[in-house]
């Protein structure tokens, strides 16, 4: 096993589903504000990129295509993944409150009757085997409790041939993206959200979770194949794909 799968990045000493639950519920009613404010907006492009290798890759399957997407949060990656015109989407997520807000937006933005949001723990998925044409994670990854398990789950749930895309910030040593995750990132997290252990546990967690190839390898070993990432606006964020192998 690759030494980097090995990492320990909850927000307190023990359960960590447990606890990152609770603090996106605490967060929930902030968490677009805070989301699109300290990326500049530009989480929504990266979206929109991923939004359209998905398309690239389903191509002429994406119209009857049932995606997933986990790690759902408040539902902006399904929002964007509408502009696929694909069959059908489920959206996932541990947090109550997360889903709470993604539903109010659903109806707001008239579009309850297009996104099947549940919540669910994507390290025990209640779908069948081969249920899904692909699923999406968007800077969700990295809060999983068990890794390979939740990899695992999506490989059995997603369909053979079928892709798995996964945004999520890079662990950068360079010392501007450095800072800005260390010290100014968590300040303005505290002062707009009131939650000084969500906007600590933020660049823990991206700074501790293994990127790059690092994360390739465990997909890999999880059984995926084709493997690649593309690396998004210098670095900050990349975008990874992965393939269930014909015949798995």
């Amino acid at each position: 096993m690759n030494e980097s799968a090995n990492y320990n990045i909850a927000p307190a000493n023990s359960g960590k589903k447990k606890q990152v639950r609770n603090m996106f519920d605490r967060i929930s009613l902030r968490y677009d504000l805070l989301n699109h404010l300290l990326s500049f907006n530009i989480d929504k492009l990266w979206r929109g990129i991923l939004r359209r290798k998905l398309t690239h890759i389903l191509g002429a399957n994406t119209a009857k295509a049932e995606l997933l997407d986990l790690a759902t949060g408040t539902g902006d990656l399904a929002f964007e993944l509408l502009k696929c015109q694909a069959a059908n989407i489920t959206a996932v997520d541990l947090s109550p409150g997360m889903l709470s807000i993604a539903k109010k937006k659903a109806i707001y933005k008239d579009r309850a009757n297009k996104i099947f949001f549940t919540d669910g723990d994507a390290e025990k998925l209640c779908f069948s085997n081969n249920s899904f044409d692909a699923a999406t994670v968007a800077f969700g990854i990295r809060n999983f409790e068990d890794l390979e398990r939740g990899l695992s789950e999506i490989l059995r749930v997603i369909r053979p041939g079928s892709p798995l895309l996964i945004l999520e910030f890079s662990n950068t040593s360079k010392g501007l993206t450095r800072w800005y995750l260390n010290s100014l990132l968590p300040f303005i997290g505290r002062i707009l959200s009131g939650d000084k252990e969500a906007y600590s546990y933020l660049p823990a967690s991206i700074i501790k979770f293994p990127a790059g190839n690092d994360l390739g390898n465990i997909l890999i070993e999880c059984g995926y194949k084709n493997f690649s990432y593309k690396k998004l606006t210098l670095g900050i964020c990349s975008l990874y794909t992965a393939i269930k192998p014909i015949g798995q």
